[in-house]
């Protein structure tokens, strides 16, 4: 199939040069002296692979790949920058282009990464459908109509485009591992591994095993060897969550594994290639932490090349009713009841602070499809009294949360005698909801 090439410089001379080495592969190529014709151009003819200048008058590189990104978001950009402005290239990287070529380039150099480009136009168009199917089966959850959020997901899928390491950043409960699959989803790696590991879920010296794997006999208990995360990422995503809990000390080799783009494992005297797209999730103020000798200023220059914030529930007040309906519909599914939210309910939803955001929502949801004794949920099975009440106190709030649920589950069970089968059959909830409700509240009746 031939492959159509259009290319945009002001300078007649260096487009005609450019034209005549990938016509000579076979390419068919158009050329434009302006970005504004460059559109006309590709509205017109469409294009496999833009080439632009970043420096012309009037509409320039930048631009360019801005208005590109809305009319035609599959189309890989290569964008040409002069020697001394290689931050604009960077930008350019940042907004989504695919490649950046410094001028005087060689022309195997530039035929070489057009003939990647359009590979990757191909593989787009193949796992077009693939994406779309495995977003459909809901690898990427996300019910969003307020502003906020409708803003997010643009940045968050022309970010999906480049293979940038993006840094997630928001309040605790946001929904920030939900963004990174649907960055995962919505990049040309979908149908590789999405991997995510909590960073506070280990010490130090495991999570370097687990990131990083380990030989055998590498320590006590290492009686095989095992991959660590970024080998089980390899061509795909890499979710880091909570990075601003790991030591300077860590911060260290996590920043050589970056750099050199492979591993070490423990115990191990062989690097390992790894092809990853990193992710990184916080609730912290990483600059902050940097200006105050708490995170590596190097480090964070290249986990956050695109930063994005994720809203607090506060500031999405036209996605709490959405979400909350999207929640009772996933946990009251196995209770076999039409379960539905009074008006009262939906008044209460809509008029909480919500200082826990989406993940207090849909706990709030959940203990509500376990207490109420009809179809209708009210306010008082919600218990956002009691949660403003928890708030206020010391002590673990979700603790205070779920305390009048684990009461309802244990009179039910007493009431049962124990038996497990019958008490979820009197709180109209299926046997598996039962127990992990029982074991996310501590029950062991």
């Amino acid at each position: 199939m031939t492959s159509r090439v259009l290319i945009v410089d002001d300078e007649p001379r260096m487009a005609d040069s450019i034209a005549v080495a990938l016509r000579r592969r076979g390419h068919v190529c158009v050329v434009a002296g302006s970005g504004s014709e460059a559109l006309v151009r590709h509205s017109e003819q469409g294009a496999d692979v833009v080439i632009t200048d970043l420096k012309m008058p009037g509409m320039d590189g930048l631009e360019l790949l801005d208005k590109l990104a809305e009319v035609a978001p599959g189309v890989p950009v290569i964008v040409l920058t002069a020697h001394g402005d290689v931050p604009s290239a960077v930008d350019a990287m940042q907004r989504g282009a695919f490649h950046f070529l410094t001028k005087p380039f060689d022309n195997d150099e530039l035929r070489s990464l057009v003939a990647r480009a359009l590979e990757l136009t191909g593989l787009r168009r193949e796992n077009r459908a693939l994406r779309g199917e495995l977003q459909k089966r809901g690898g990427a959850e996300l019910v969003a109509a307020s502003a906020p959020m409708r803003e997010l997901l643009m940045l968050v899928d022309r970010a999906a485009r480049s293979t940038a390491a993006v840094l997630l950043y928001g309040e605790t409960g946001t929904g920030k591992e939900v963004i990174a699959r649907r960055l995962h989803l919505a990049s040309d790696r979908a149908l590789g591994p999405f991997v995510a590991v909590n960073s506070t879920a280990f010490s130090a010296g495991v999570l370097e095993s687990e990131l990083f794997g380990h030989e055998r006999g590498a320590f006590t208990g290492a009686s095989s060897a095992r991959a660590g995360c970024f080998e089980r990422a390899d061509g795909g995503t890499l979710l880091l969550d909570e990075i601003g809990e790991i030591s300077l000390e860590f911060q260290a080799k996590l920043l050589r594994v970056l750099q050199e783009g492979e591993v070490l494992r423990v115990g191990g005297d062989r690097p390992r290639q790894v092809d990853v797209r990193i992710v990184t999730a916080t609730n912290r103020d990483l600059r902050r932490d940097v200006e105050r000798g708490r995170f590596r200023e190097d480090l964070f220059f290249r986990l956050a090349v695109i930063p994005v914030h994720v809203p607090p529930l506060r500031l999405r007040h036209d996605d709490v009713l959405l979400l909350a309906d999207h929640f009772l519909g996933r946990h009251a599914k196995s209770t076999g009841r039409a379960l539905y939210f009074s008006d009262d309910a939906r008044r209460a939803l809509t008029q909480h602070a919500w200082p826990g955001n989406v993940r207090e929502l849909e706990n709030a949801v959940e203990r509500a499809v376990v207490l109420a004794r009809g179809d209708s949920i009210g306010p008082e099975d919600l218990l956002l009294v009691a949660e403003r009440e928890a708030a206020a106190q010391a002590g673990s709030l979700q603790d205070a949360l779920d305390r009048a649920a684990e009461e309802r589950i244990r009179s039910t069970l007493k009431a049962a005698g124990g038996r497990r089968a019958d008490a979820a059959v009197a709180l109209g909830i299926e046997r598996t909801t039962l127990y992990r409700l029982m074991k996310r509240l501590g029950i062991d009746a």
